[in-house]
């Protein structure tokens, strides 16, 4: 959010005005939120269709789950963790680390966290270990050994992987001519899970949208500062399911939202549908 918090931002987010939204949850992932009261805002622009049922914070780190109205009652469990890393960002109040938010919705048990990991090209390693720390880490002095394991797993937010390999003009020439898969190869995320470094057995739609970072706030224009920063698929939504013999998932939609301008970053949104089965729905 770049310290901005606009509610017309806010509301184009989670789908515009009215109560004619179809889906039934609606999961967002905040990073770099600025003080004011962003909970409030989201509950207003949600107010004739959804409310919320479970809130996980830590300073501008935040994640929310909203569920349809009158369907709250299919919700057994909340529960809300939080795993920080690096140690200064707090004093910016720019923290890195992760929130989640475990719930099981209409017996499908789901788990969704959201994400600011380290930044600047070259820390890849760093964020691959502190994918794994904070994957091993959240509800780990909180989770019930005789649990039923999750079946949903959704990670969300600013990975902060970079495109690398490539130049800052070359990299904008290709995305005007929307030639964006001799950009994907170069993408880290996808070079470390291919490698198995990371995110093993995730998902993730088709990078079909420009890079969302780094902009020119309150423009759609790239990096224009001294860095001229590569263009780079800094945020992202992948999604893991651990029971498939039981549970399937398709991702309806993947994509980025070019009209929210208060940011240096584009947001991006999915759509995940998971079609109710005699298990999820007893």
């Amino acid at each position: 959010m770049n310290g901005q918090a606009r509610y017309g931002d806010l509301e184009k987010l989670v789908g515009g005005k009215g109560g004619s939204r179809e889906f039934e949850l609606v999961v967002v992932g905040l990073q770099e939120v600025p003080r004011s009261d962003v909970s409030r805002l989201l509950q207003s622009a949600l107010a004739e269709s959804h409310m919320l049922v479970g809130e996980a914070t830590m300073q501008s780190l935040q994640l929310y789950v909203f569920c349809s109205k009158n369907s709250d009652f299919f919700i057994k469990e909340v529960k809300v963790d939080k795993q920080s890393i690096g140690g200064c960002g707090g004093l910016l109040r720019r923290k890195k680390g992760a929130v989640a938010i475990f719930l099981n919705y209409r017996g499908i048990r789901m788990l969704f966290i959201s994400c600011h990991l380290s930044a600047h090209a070259h820390k890849v390693e760093e964020r691959n270990w502190e994918c794994k720390h904070i994957t091993h880490s959240l509800f780990s002095k909180k989770w019930n050994p005789y649990a039923l394991p999750v079946q949903v797993t959704v990670w969300l937010g600013d990975l902060n992987y970079r495109i690398e390999g490539i130049s800052t003009h070359p990299a904008r020439n290709l995305i005007r001519k929307n030639l964006l898969s001799l950009l994907r190869s170069r993408d880290q995320l996808m070079q470390e899970a291919e490698r198995g470094r990371i995110f093993d057995g995730y998902c993730e739609g088709t990078l079909s949208f420009k890079p969302t970072y780094k902009y020119n706030v309150g423009s759609s224009k790239y990096d224009s500062s001294y860095k001229v920063r590569v263009p780079s698929w800094t945020d992202r939504i992948l999604f893991k399911l651990d029971e498939e013999e039981k549970i399937s998932a398709n991702l309806c939609s993947y994509d980025s939202m070019d009209e929210i301008y208060s940011s240096d970053h584009k947001p991006v949104k999915a759509q995940l549908c998971l079609p109710l089965t005699n298990t999820s729905s007893s």
